[in-house]
């Protein structure tokens, strides 16, 4: 379907960028640095007085570091912009919290037991569920093999999303070894009768 018409006398209010940065170490290990900035484009009154226009509302900053095999080494959380100065990051360091976490094996779920409601910020929790998938894209073709060519187990992005579903074409092209019949063929495979039998009794 496509997008709707943009209305020609449409006005932006608000733009929310996430930006999120990986950064390879010396070491061996991987920084990621992912930061969610509000802005609005009018003066907006706020608790500390108004805010001009531009001048942003939240710029919330996490960072994480990371092994090759994308275990959370540490991390931490820094609100540098929010609404209610003095008050927002309370919640103190909750986001270390994060350390020990894996981005691949139930990262998302992880966050929400550890971080959601009060234990944390609405903003950074939803921050720091966009990781996983922007680490992965940083990390590909360094130390993530895409197409699972030396691993006993699929590459992660596969049945994550419509194009890459294993019974599907794009799998069958580039990733053939994970490729797996779609079930309506299977199915029909199954019940079609061997060559030389069909009315056999």
């Amino acid at each position: 379907m496509p997008l709707p018409a943009p209305h020609p006398d449409r006005r932006l209010e608000h733009r929310r960028t996430l930006e999120v940065e990986v950064h390879s170490r010396p070491d061996q290990l991987w920084e990621v640095e992912a930061v969610l900035t509000d802005v609005k484009t009018r003066d907006a009154p706020m608790s500390d007085g108004v805010r001009e226009a531009g001048t942003p509302i939240h710029r919330l900053r996490l960072r994480l570091v990371i092994n090759a095999g994308l275990d959370i080494v540490s991390a931490g959380s820094h609100s540098e912009w929010t609404p209610y100065p003095g008050h927002c990051p309370e919640h103190g360091d909750a986001y270390g919290a994060l350390a020990g976490l894996n981005l691949t094996r139930g990262f998302r779920r992880a966050v929400a037991e550890r971080l959601g409601g009060t234990r944390g910020c609405t903003h950074l929790t939803e921050l720091a569920q966009v990781l996983p998938t922007a680490v992965i894209q940083g990390m590909v073709g360094q130390t993530i093999d895409p197409r699972g060519t030396d691993s006993i187990e699929p590459p992660f992005q596969l049945d994550r999303c419509h194009a890459l579903r294993t019974d599907g074409e794009v799998v069958r092209l580039h990733y053939p070894r994970w490729h797996r019949q779609p079930r309506a063929k299977l199915a029909a495979d199954n019940a079609t009768p061997a060559h030389g039998v069909a009315g056999a009794e």
